[in-house]
């Protein structure tokens, strides 16, 4: 064993302590690394915003760091999650759907809130316009409406002799309201009878699908706040065709969804967090509005149904996404050979 002398310890120890010194200072010059927090209701709302803000030079745990916090589809978490975050002291909290938001309104008045996809901002209190949004929250939003009633209209094109349709709703989520509203709108203008269903959680799915069943009912459009996953299976099970606004519903089962593409809502998240983090306020930011949506249709879903997907919705639109791999669309009057179970087109709001 090695014993050091008095001298050469000392000596070692004010090395040590130099090299500590030193080690303080370069960090003390580094700049602060931002923090940023992301409150959802599903897992899988993080991943495209991460490689969004990646694209722009925020690379999680460089540049910036990610604080995601999921409530993994229950709703009552939101308060304590959104808590958590304002208690983390995050630089900017970004808000996903409509209860996300509110709980994250409720948890803090200072910190900026970025909120995504929140149906009726102003209707609901959240902001005060679209154009000045005032307070500590903007984002995107206010096309929910829209997009809930061209579900319908869709479900209408693949089913012409649609009748009744169920407007599965989120008993917990403030926006199920106005999102039931909208659809019964575009029921009357369709000439379809709409079936009103609240659940509150997961378990009430169960029960829901062979209640819609024993009420001949022919479709149903789920509020994309629920169990997504949960829903398309029951939805199959049942022999239901089902649509929502979200691409997730589509990719994990449904017949369909059509909403905002998602790559869009990312990219306008990542700008917005840039543009707060550079010393912009969230009250000079306007709302913005997507201009973008999706046509998912799951065509294995389609056939297990017994359906034939229209020409007509097929070939609408000018770009194709199958299976992730950009593809030349088919010329106008030529139905594409599809061989992946879900086909994505972009479409440009009318």
């Amino acid at each position: 064993m090695v014993s050091w002398g008095r001298d050469a310890a000392t000596g070692l120890h004010d090395v040590a302590l130099g090299r500590g010194h030193l080690a303080g200072a370069i960090r003390a010059q580094q700049p602060k690394r931002p923090v940023v927090g992301v409150l959802a209701i599903r897992d899988s709302q993080f991943a495209a915003f991460r490689e969004e803000l990646r694209s722009i030079g925020y690379i999680d745990g460089r540049t910036v760091q990610l604080e995601g916090r999921s409530a993994r589809g229950n709703l009552d978490r939101l308060p304590e999650l959104a808590a958590e975050l304002v208690h983390l002291k995050v630089d900017v909290l970004v808000a996903v759907f409509t209860p996300a938001i509110l709980a994250a309104r409720d948890s803090t008045s200072e910190i900026p809130i970025v909120m995504l996809d929140v149906g009726d901002p102003v209707g609901m209190g959240i902001v005060v316009s679209l154009a000045h949004p005032g307070g500590n929250i903007t984002g995107t939003g206010g096309l929910a409406p829209f997009e809930a009633g061209k579900n319908l209209e869709l479900l209408k094109e693949v089913l012409p002799s649609l009748n009744r349709v169920a407007a599965l709703c989120n008993a917990l989520d403030p926006y199920s309201a106005p999102f039931l509203r909208q659809i019964q709108l575009a029921g009357e203008a369709q000439r379809i009878e709409i079936v009103s269903l609240m659940v509150k959680a997961g378990g009430e799915l169960d029960v829901a699908f062979p209640a819609m069943v024993g009420d001949k009912v022919e479709a149903v459009i789920v509020q994309p706040s629920l169990p997504l996953t949960q829903a398309a299976d029951l939805a199959i099970r049942h022999q239901l065709p089902a649509a929502a606004n979200v691409r997730d519903f589509a990719t994990n089962g449904s017949l369909m969804s059509y909403g905002v593409a998602p790559e869009e809502y990312a990219r306008r998240l990542a700008v917005f967090v840039d543009r707060i983090l550079k010393g912009a306020k969230p009250a000079d930011l306007p709302v913005e509005q997507p201009t973008q949506f999706r046509l998912v249709l799951n065509l294995k879903t389609d056939k297990a149904l017994g359906l034939t997907l229209p020409q007509s919705l097929l070939v609408r639109t000018d770009e194709v996404t199958a299976s992730g791999i950009k593809t030349t669309s088919s010329r106008q009057g030529e139905v594409p050979a599809w061989s992946s179970d879900c086909v994505e087109k972009s479409v440009w709001r009318p």
